[in-house]
């Protein structure tokens, strides 16, 4: 009787120091029903599509381009025509000295780096030089300026213009980059907070389970047809499973704080993710990789990678600059020649107010030629070297991205053999625990057992879980590697 009476109590203190513990627990089947009502399930796509809308570095990436536009129009300020005048008047003790008005208008051309110059210059007095005295009608001028060696094919402006428009692909396989590199972190750390969530879910399940089965024991203890030992046991693995659950739930709180970093609203104010949102459902048995895609990926990294076109953007810029530095080891010969004519009225602007023809005219010839070249050679000799290392850049950088593709779907492919016989290992456990509680309830095993199998049933659940979150990761991974967004998942 003694016996009894204090196998009683000792399970009254148990569930009362269960229930002061954790008074939810009593009621958690039906907070888990409330909960999954009122959740709201946050997708990739969703995550995608605030990532690639508002994310401050995918904005930041946009830039890159604009940034190598507003080179563009830089360089073409090279090309713009130039104005230029000026005036100047000296009068003493009733002598005009000189009255000096010069003014051009500069048109550069792109064709043979040519410049179109139309001028009018009007100088009298006194003691202005003879050699540019004209008279008080003033004389224009119009005439062409053309480099006949050096700068003929290309010159200064012309490969700084046609650099920068490289840089405009150069910024723009950049800006894919950083935005991929974004997405990838994202998603990875999307299909983090899905195990860690799947993990709670699960460790919550075992400790209502355990709990449940602790409560059971208990009556059967009060009524005599259990040993006190056997609900010690059972509340030992509530305790257990409470502090698993307990650790999950700050790991569940962390991996959604690292989540909510990629969120951002539309006015740049961080978002958090909400308490009750919950990962979308992945079927685990739709995990089959496809080798067409893998054909697929290989070929579009190929011509299409971030990093290949970064590489050859610089090659078409050093082929640009080679030309230019080849140009450099020419002799400058320069040839200038303008139609002269005195302006003959000054009350209006029509082309019949000038006579030009060609027997008044100004030419010159410059002409320049170092005799070594020693700068120009070792420029271009330069330029040849970074070609050189540029093509080891490309075919190792290529070699590289292959091996990372087929690496990548590897691992895919290797997640999905080892997610198929996960599946069923966790069929088959499922079997022996639902033996192992009928066996209990007749009374032919033990709740050792039963707390044993239901424990390696969840670890295996979990496992799973990991599986199917380094599955999806791996997924977003090989797309990652081959320089592209997951756009279409593999099935």
């Amino acid at each position: 009787m003694k016996n009894d009476f204090k196998a009683c109590l000792i399970i009254l203190m148990l569930l009362r120091s269960l229930f002061t513990a954790q008074p939810a627990l009593a009621q958690s089947a039906a907070i888990v029903r409330a909960e999954a009502d009122s959740t709201k399930v946050f997708s990739v796509d969703d995550l995608q599509m605030l990532v690639f809308r508002y994310h401050p570095i995918v904005k930041q990436a946009a830039l890159l381009s604009e940034s190598a536009r507003a080179n563009v129009l830089q360089s073409l300020g090279y090309f713009d025509p130039a104005l230029k005048a000026g005036f100047a008047r000296k009068l003493f003790g009733n002598t005009e000295y000189y009255n000096k008005w010069n003014s051009e208008l500069k048109i550069p051309l792109w064709l043979a780096g040519a410049d179109l110059k139309i001028g009018y210059d009007r100088n009298v007095g006194t003691y202005v030089n003879s050699e540019g005295r004209t008279n008080s009608q003033g004389l224009s001028a119009i005439g062409l300026s053309i480099p006949l060696g050096q700068g003929l094919v290309i010159d200064a402006r012309r490969n700084t213009l046609r650099q920068s428009k490289i840089m405009v692909q150069y910024a723009e396989a950049e800006q894919l980059k950083q935005i991929n590199a974004v997405w990838y972190s994202a998603v990875k750390d999307y299909w983090n907070w899905y195990y860690t969530y799947k993990q709670f879910n699960l460790i919550t399940e075992g400790v209502e389970l355990a709990q449940r089965r602790f409560t059971a024991m208990s009556r059967q203890t009060i009524i005599g047809d259990k040993p006190a030992i056997d609900s010690v046991e059972a509340y030992i693995t509530v305790q257990e499973r409470i502090i698993q659950k307990e650790k999950m739930k700050i790991e569940l709180q962390n991996a959604q704080l690292v989540l909510s970093n990629h969120l951002w609203s539309e006015d740049s104010n961080p978002l958090e993710l909400p308490a009750d949102a919950v990962p979308q459902q992945v079927n685990p048995a739709a995990a089959k990789p496809n080798p067409l895609v893998l054909d697929t990926l290989l070929g579009q990294a190929a011509s299409q990678h971030p990093e290949l076109l970064k590489l050859r953007s610089k090659g078409e810029q050093l082929a640009v600059e080679r030309s230019y530095r080849q140009e450099l080891l020419k002799p400058k010969l320069n040839v200038t020649g303008n139609l002269l004519s005195n302006r003959t009225d000054f009350n209006s602007f029509i082309p019949g107010d000038y006579d030009f023809n060609w027997s008044n005219y100004k030419v010159g010839i410059e002409f320049s030629f170092p005799l070594f070249l020693r700068s120009e050679r070792g420029k271009l000799r330069e330029v040849k070297i970074k070609q050189q290392e540029l093509n080891y850049d490309i075919q190792q950088y290529g070699r590289t991205i292959r091996n990372d593709i087929n690496a990548a779907y590897n691992d895919l492919s290797a997640y999905a053999a080892q997610l198929a016989v996960q599946i069923k290992s966790v069929q088959n456990q499922q079997i022996l625990v639902t033996g192992e509680n009928q066996k209990f309830n007749l009374g032919e095993s033990t709740l050792f057992l039963i707390n044993s199998r239901e424990t390696k049933l969840i670890d295996m659940k979990i496992k799973q879980e990991s599986m199917i979150s380094g599955y999806q990761k791996t997924l977003a991974e090989l797309y990652y590697k081959a320089g592209t967004r997951q756009d279409v998942r593999l099935n």
